[in-house]
């Protein structure tokens, strides 16, 4: 996946240039057979090709040559991921962690579950439990750890992170109201860090709403504009990266953004949330 990401940038720069791949292999004492192989991802272009080939294309913005010889760098880097089999079993996952890994911008829409960056311990298993494709406890904590990890990447700042969460997502009774409280108090807490923006649609916005089933959009340069939409099936994760898909996608998160509370009076929502939530009868003995 990244070396698909540093070929498309790769050959944008060229045509860019009005340069052929010939002219591109010349300049690295190569074959147009091997840069055509690296504009399409199919193998790893070393640093050194990469900055020869911005320096032949006229690129001087020294962000893009940073960037992508470091692209280059962690091309064939071993993803963390790769240590779960469950990891291995769902189509698409891989590439949409290599690519959520390394986005700077992460928005998500999701009208049913809390967004998989801010799901909590607990949340998850609880979701598992009921899962009908996860049925070995490994699978389980598995997916645990991987949501660990992954929650990371925006409590340590990672990247920048915006969630527009349709409102039963957070009132909808679970299993357990401990786990409910739990999960609400992460959100309030995450919600108030600097690279987080988390938005409450209210029920009442149906219109909004029903404007599409959940995804996910990743931007992965200093710009926010989207360059993937993800979104999950039950057996896989589907990556879409049309110039058509992205606009559509950007189009509807804005249209929900707009229709949804701001942050802060979302975050005044999941508090009254807290408070609303029933005590277990557990709880009270």
């Amino acid at each position: 996946m990244r070396s698909r990401q540093l070929g498309t940038a790769l050959k944008h720069y060229r045509e860019a240039a009005k340069l052929d791949q010939q002219h591109a292999a010349d300049h690295i004492a190569g074959s147009k057979t091997k840069i055509s192989r690296m504009e399409t991802g199919q193998v790893s272009a070393r640093p050194g090709d990469v900055r020869l080939l911005l320096e032949l294309y006229g690129v001087e913005d020294r962000a893009v040559h940073i960037e992508l010889e470091q692209l280059a760098r962690e091309s064939n880097k071993r993803g963390w991921w790769l240590n779960f089999p469950w990891a291995h079993k769902r189509q698409g996952f891989s590439d949409f962690a290599t690519l959520e890994t390394d986005a700077t911008y992460i928005r998500t829409w999701q009208p049913l579950f809390i967004p998989g960056l801010l799901q909590t311990d607990d949340y998850v298993r609880a979701l598992m439990r009921q899962s009908l494709t996860f049925q070995a406890p490994e699978a389980v904590e598995d997916s645990v750890t991987i949501r660990q990890t992954r929650r990371r990447f925006i409590e340590q700042g990672g990247s920048q992170f915006a969630a527009v969460i349709w409102e039963p997502a957070l009132t909808a009774p679970l299993p357990s109201p401990k786990v409910h409280r739990e999960q609400l108090m992460h959100i309030a807490e995450v919600a108030q860090q600097q690279n987080v923006s988390i938005q409450v649609l209210p029920l009442i916005e149906w219109r909004a709403a029903h404007l599409s089933p959940h995804f996910t959009m990743l931007s992965l340069g200093a710009e926010p504009a989207s360059e993937v939409v993800a979104y999950d099936t039950t057996m896989s994760t589907v990556l879409l990266e049309s110039l058509e898909d992205m606009a559509v996608h950007a189009k509807i998160f804005e249209a929900l953004r707009s229709a949804a509370l701001t942050p802060d009076q979302s975050l005044a929502f999941i508090r009254q949330a807290l408070k609303d939530i029933p005590a277990d009868a557990k709880e009270s003995e």
